[in-house]
This record gives structure tokens, C-alpha cells and sequence, in this order.
């Protein structure tokens, strides 16, 4: 169904709202023609952390953003909210809006969600895009290590209540003087108005429970993860590094047989919005390297 965007938004982007597996989302799509792109979210981020992205795909491909359950306009997630869930959410999604095969891109805590998507409907996912992201199991655990430099912020949204309690009233503050600066490394990436949009969403009530739920499920799913990985990903994978350099692929090359790796020099983890040009460049050679083999 066609709706009215409730915040942010580009030319040529429909917005749009979907029920599926017990909740409703909210996606972008855009473009007319070519093969099929889910664009997958991070955290602390929405499908507006792809929008200088979408115009350089929508080109040549049918694009669409999704806004995972608990993140920007779809519905709230409760305090059981898994990966597992969420997973299946997107599953839903391809088969009810008919995408599949479909190019299946997901970056940052989507990377376990967007693997279980390709790992469990292989038949769905034309390939697997990893954008600065890891997987549990295979060291994406190692981030939430405060004494060996993991991010602080990962215990605090994985502890039941602990984000309502902290951040409740403070969303912009904690987006805007440490999350966004702390992992970007492109002075000036984030505009006014891209900190408004982000700052709008979490400013939900209970708009931290979809990203709680993900980082919860990171530190406890890594033999569930181990187990789907005993068979390989048999569609071709890219795996695209910025700011963590070689972590993306390092985890990649380990659950699938056929990879490629880009790196993005001088970034830091939000590509889309550092280097939407280089990482469009790079996501379109990929797609179309692969859409010439069907």
C-alpha cells in the first residue's frame, strides 16, 4: 500500500507499508526496470541512510529500502525480538512483494539477518551484499569487547530497558555527538537535516527495541549462525569494507564459496552516505556481473 512518507524524503522514492509475519513495515522503492535490490539497514540508522544511494541504483535496477521492525516508520518491536524474527520478516517481504531472486544488500547488525535470509531461502537471493558488517560465530562478537576496544554502546542496547532508561529524551544527543561521529571518517557526512531524520525516528516510543533485539541476538546466536554456515553460501557474495577494512570480507570468505571484496579507502562504516558514488559503482559492477550469468 501507498502511503504518505511521515518523515524524510527523495524524488523518484514511493513509500510504502506491508503486513507480514505479525508486524507491518515500511519500505522505499524505486526504479522500474532491472533485476531487484533490498537494501537493508543498519544501526542507529533507517532506509534514509541510503538515500543518497537509491538514485544511483534506480537507474538500472528496481530498488527498495526497508525499514526493519523496532527502526523508523514500521511498526515497534516487542522485548522477545530476535534476528531469527526479523529474518523472516524480510523473507516475507520478497515473496509477498515478489522479488524474488532477488540482490539481497545488507550492512552494519543486519549482516546476521540478511545472512540468515540468504543461508535458509537460498532460492530467494540472486546474491548476498555484506556492507561493513560481520557475522556472529565468526568473530562480529569481538565488537561488544570493551577491554579489547569494542563499542560501549552494544551492552547498553542489548540490556533489557537499559536503552528507554538512558536515552529516553537524549536520542539526538547520543546520535549526533557520538554514534554518527565516532564511526564515520568523512567530516561533514551527516547534514543538519540527515540528524533531524534519524533523530525523529528513535525518538519513538519504543524505538530502541528493534535494535536491542538485533544486538541481543548478535551475542548469543554464533552457533545457530556456525550451524546454517556448515553449507556454504552457494550465490555470489560481496563483501564491501570501509572503516573496518578486511572484517567484512575476513567473515565472508568463511561462510561462502564464491566472493568478491571491495574495499572503500578513506571511510569510515557508513558508506552509503560517505561514498554513495564508489559504493554504487561497486554494487552496480557486482549486479550486473551476476545478472549476466542468468
Amino acid at each position: 500500500m501507498n502511503v504518505r512518507p511521515s518523515g524524510s524524503t527523495v524524488p523518484g522514492v514511493d513509500h510504502h507499508r506491508v503486513s507480514v509475519n505479525g508486524t507491518e513495515l515500511h519500505y522505499v522503492s524505486a526504479g522500474t526496470a532491472g533485476s531487484p535490490v533490498l537494501l537493508v539497514h543498519g544501526f542507529p540508522e533507517t532506509w534514509w541512510v541510503f538515500h543518497r544511494l537509491i538514485p544511483l541504483l534506480s537507474g538500472r535496477h528496481r530498488v527498495f529500502a526497508v525499514d526493519l521492525r523496532g527502526f523508523g516508520d514500521s511498526a515497534t518491536a516487542d522485548a522477545e525480538h530476535t534476528g531469527a524474527t526479523a529474518a523472516e520478516d524480510l523473507i516475507e517481504l520478497i515473496e509477498r512483494l515478489d522479488l524474488g531472486p532477488v540482490h539481497v544488500t545488507g550492512q552494519d547488525i543486519s549482516g546476521p539477518t540478511t545472512f540468515r535470509v540468504a543461508a535458509t531461502r537460498p532460492e530467494l537471493v540472486r546474491s548476498y551484499g555484506a556492507i561493513e558488517t560481520g557475522l556472529p560465530g565468526f568473530g562480529l562478537e569481538t565488537l561488544a569487547d570493551v577491554t579489547h576496544g569494542g563499542a560501549w554502546h552494544i551492552g547498553l542496547l542489548a540490556a533489557p530497558g537499559i536503552p528507554e532508561m538512558l536515552l529516553t529524551g537524549r536520542e539526538r544527543a547520543f546520535l549526533a555527538e557520538y554514534t554518527f561521529p565516532a564511526l564515520c571518517g568523512t567530516p561533514d557526512t551527516f547534514t543538519g537535516d540527515d540528524i533531524d531524520e534519524f533523530a525523529r525516528s528513535y525518538a519513538r516510543t519504543g524505538a530502541f527495541a528493534g535494535a536491542s533485539g538485533l544486538y541481543r541476538s548478535m551475542l548469543t546466536e554464533g552457533d545457530e549462525i556456525r550451524a546454517l554456515a556448515t553449507r556454504k553460501l552457494g550465490m555470489p557474495v560481496l563483501a564491501v569494507g570501509g572503516g573496518s577494512g578486511e572484517f567484512t570480507s575476513a567473515a565472508m570468505r568463511q561462510v561462502a564459496t564464491d566472493v568478491s571484496t571491495v574495499l572503500l579507502e578513506g571511510i569510515g562504516h557508513y558508506a552509503a552516505l560517505e561514498a554513495p558514488d564508489r559504493l554504487a559503482d561497486a554494487l552496480m559492477s557486482f549486479y550486473k556481473e551476476v545478472d549476466s550469468t542468468e
